[in-house]
């Protein structure tokens, strides 16, 4: 019999006196509940002298945000607690720390990051991290190729493409991603004076086979142990330090979904900060976005291609030329997904605050539109995009 309940916050005192790993437990006296997600309750354990010390997580049977009547597997704590371990052992500097878990309870315990800020608050805020491009980069770099055909033997690569199937999160991006936005459907949700653009993406034939093959590959390629939801509100920044969190959708897929979902949020942010900041700190900070989306991608595919020279030993893959052949691969694939992150964080359900934060509702209405726009374009142009360059010069083009 399944030992689950739900966690109050002195359940999750009690848990972290005996799990945080702190060297008094005793001295652990209150829980914050600090969960603002979909689908999870989070708490922050704080000490007799008031300070927040270790985080407890635990998942929930259910979307939160829905109810009961969406339920979802607690195995998703397991997969985002060993994604999260996996990616730690291989980029440490970057990924938060999981101390323990129990997968009877779903339940997580991972290092305080109060010292840090969520990017997404940040970036609405108009608050520049100029490392956390390149710290991303890295992040995407070290752990995509560590967990890839290039970096693990044929039989350990099989082995954890089983350990890390993932049916019921993929399903969730699956319908977010590449069916909701381009059909009618309940959960899509976007400002009524845009009527007429949404419906032209459900009869767009280009449009739709071009997703139809991002989806395909989703389903497909397993390339490397994918985060599955990398974006603005899953990673923390401070001075000199970025941490990625929210691991759950972790799965085997197609590199191309993780670095598109990363670059995604920075050009919806792109697209938000005229209705966010003054004019002239606008354009300031667009110039940032796209510095921002030109230090991931160059950082990524330099550090990529540095770690497959050093540490690839199959014959075939390591063959000369061949890993920068597969990146270009990779990066058409980045610029499809970048454009359905974009598309689906407007028409669908998975509204973020760079949205949400402009006041003005015609401001808002614009933006979003422009957000849609450059989406449809990038999809539909991803195999003509050939490089990050390449890619800035469009999305000047676009507005």
């Amino acid at each position: 019999m399944s030992q689950y309940r739900t966690f109050t916050a002195a359940d999750a005192v009690e848990y972290a006196k005996q799990f945080g790993g702190v060297d008094d437990p005793s001295a652990l006296v209150r829980a914050e509940e600090i969960g603002d997600g979909n689908l999870n309750l989070v708490f922050k354990i704080f000490d007799n002298q008031d300070r927040s010390r270790v985080v407890v997580k635990q998942a929930l049977p259910y979307v939160r945000c829905v109810g009961e009547s969406w339920p979802l597997t607690l195995d998703r704590a397991r997969l985002e607690a060993q994604t999260l371990i996996a990616h730690y052992q291989h980029c440490p500097q970057h990924t938060v720390n999981v101390t323990h878990y129990d997968a009877e309870l779903a339940v997580m315990v991972m290092e305080d990051l109060s010292s840090h800020q969520i990017w997404r608050g940040e970036l609405v805020k108009g608050a520049y991290y100029p490392q956390a491009g390149r710290q991303v980069g890295e992040y995407l770099a070290q752990t995509l190729f560590h967990t890839s055909d290039f970096y693990l033997h044929p039989h350990k690569k099989k082995a954890e493409v089983a350990r890390f199937i993932n049916p019921e999160m993929c399903e969730i991006t699956e319908d977010l991603f590449f069916n909701d936005p381009f059909i009618d459907h309940e959960r899509n949700k976007y400002p009524a004076a845009l009527e007429s653009l949404v419906v032209s993406l459900r009869t767009d034939d280009a449009l739709k086979i071009a997703v139809a093959g991002l989806k395909h590959r989703f389903f497909a390629d397993a390339e490397a142990l994918l985060h599955g939801d990398v974006h603005s509100g899953s990673i923390f920044v401070a001075d000199n330090s970025l941490k990625v969190i929210d691991a759950e959708f972790g799965y085997f897929g197609p590199i191309g979904f993780d670095v598109g979902s990363a670059i995604g949020n920075l050009l919806i942010n792109y697209c938000c900060l005229p209705g966010l900041l003054a004019p002239r700190e606008a354009a300031e900070g667009r110039e940032r976005r796209l510095s921002d989306v030109h230090d991931v991608v160059n950082q990524f595919s330099s550090r990529f291609l540095e770690l497959a020279q050093e540490k690839t030993t199959d014959v075939a893959l390591a063959y000369p030329g061949y890993a920068a052949t597969f990146l270009q691969k990779v990066w058409r694939d980045t610029i499809g997904y970048c454009g359905t992150e974009l598309i689906r964080r407007t028409v669908g359900m998975s509204h973020v605050a760079d949205f949400k934060n402009i006041e003005d509702e015609v401001m808002r209405t614009e933006c979003i539109r422009h957000c849609i726009t450059l989406g449809r374009t990038l999809i539909l142009a991803a195999d003509h995009i050939s490089d990050v360059d390449a890619l800035i010069a469009r999305i000047r083009q676009a507005g």
